[in-house]
């Protein structure tokens, strides 16, 4: 049996792991997997910590509906009557959770959302839905497999 305590200010774990047989993992192989399961559930908590709020889900919804590509951000704030500081207080707290990203063009600053990171994160919170069987996933989700069915078709 091999015992493997790791602490933070934050955050203990501890976790034990027994192994009978000839194949016995590495403890590094499991420790490196505990840890890239956390990094991603922080991810994951970070993105649902950003849209955990009225204001930056009402921008990403915005987004989401206009496309890729994307709106500028007076576009934004009229659409949804917010001011300036307030939006770019709200937009910055999406790009740093990966949801929305911006480009420059000329004077106007342009956002769009971040469809990669948005499909990621339904992946990740469907992914044992109806274990694993698929009956239930959302309409993204059943428009994705269809979309990937026709493609091997062709």
């Amino acid at each position: 049996m091999i015992v493997v305590s790791i602490s933070s200010s934050f955050h203990q774990l501890v976790f034990k792991v027994s192994f009978k047989g000839r194949n016995k993992p590495s403890i590094f192989a499991t420790i490196r997997s505990f840890w890239k399961y956390r990094m991603d559930a922080a991810a994951i908590i970070d993105k649902l910590a950003a849209l955990a709020q009225e204001n930056r889900l009402a921008i990403f919804r915005l987004l989401v509906a206009t496309g890729p590509e994307g709106l500028a951000a007076g576009a934004i704030a009229d659409a949804l009557g917010l001011a300036a500081p307030t939006l770019s207080f709200h937009l910055a707290h999406l790009a740093r959770a990966g949801l929305v990203s911006a480009r420059q063009e000329g004077r106007f600053i342009y956002y769009s959302a971040n469809f990669a990171a948005m499909d990621a994160l339904i992946a990740v919170l469907t992914e044992n839905c109806c274990q694993g069987g698929g009956q239930c996933l959302p309409k993204t989700a059943a428009a994705a497999i269809s979309t990937r069915s026709r493609r091997r078709a062709a």
